[in-house]
């Protein structure tokens, strides 16, 4: 069996960036973000809207290490962060009055994690 090794530029910037907000800020959520994100991508985080409207309150910061899908619907304002997003969820969570951010623009805009749930 190979061994398989990331080849994306972009991911792999970003999960260097990850690492060294921890190391900067001590904040062990990058860390975790970025061990998550170099599994294979088969194992990356998948959570529908339904899962945010049923784990998530008005009002959180939640993110994703992986894909938010569309599936379900959303009905609380929230702040979604992930490494991607359906565009159909995407628009589901500015329907609800949310707003929807990379991984890298959560990290620079709240370098210590404070407040953050983690969906997977």
């Amino acid at each position: 069996m190979s061994e398989s090794f990331k080849t994306n530029p972009q991911l792999i910037a970003l999960i260097t960036d990850l690492k060294a907000k921890t190391r900067e800020n001590g904040a062990a959520l990058w860390r975790d973000i970025a061990l998550r994100l170099e599994k294979p991508k088969r194992n990356w985080a998948e959570a529908n809207l339904s899962k945010l409207e049923r784990y998530a309150k008005e009002g959180d910061t939640v993110i994703v290490p992986g894909k938010v899908l569309a599936a379900g619907s959303v009905t609380k304002s929230m702040t979604v962060a992930a490494y991607s997003f359906s565009a159909a969820a995407a628009a589901g969570i500015a329907a609800a009055g949310g707003t929807t951010m990379t991984i890298r623009e959560l990290m620079d805009a709240n370098p210590e994690g404070s407040r953050v749930r983690i969906m997977r």
